[in-house]
């Protein structure tokens, strides 16, 4: 895996650990909800991912659309699949999401020379 990828898994495992060890319940079943919502359903775990990068985007989260690429990643979206979902993200955030939307595609493109 490449820098950019390395560097925000650790992040977020070293923070999560640190909040899950202080943090009170509803923070927890906070989380909690967040995992099990991504599970399979009446929408399978791929399409959910989809459905959060999209959202991440045109929130203009950088974390959550990392978290969300990699998500896809692991879920087999393809290049071609992933392109489109760029352009949904564009066309609903506007032109606001394009810096996101470039470091979107270079941390893609990191996790998929792996």
């Amino acid at each position: 895996m490449g820098k950019l990828v390395e560097e925000f898994n650790g992040y977020r495992e070293k923070m999560n650990d640190r909040i899950m060890d202080t943090t009170n319940t509803n923070i927890k079943r906070f989380f909690a909800l967040d995992t099990t919502s991504y599970a399979d359903g009446a929408l399978d775990v791929k399409t959910k991912e989809m459905l959060g990068l999209v959202a991440s985007m045109v929130l203009r989260c950088d974390d959550c659309i990392k978290y969300h690429l990699g998500k896809c990643h692991d879920a087999g979206v393809n290049s071609d699949e992933m392109n489109e979902i760029f352009m949904i993200a564009n066309l609903v955030g506007g032109s606001i999401v394009i810096p996101h939307y470039r470091r979107a595609v270079e941390y893609w493109d990191e996790l998929n020379e792996g």
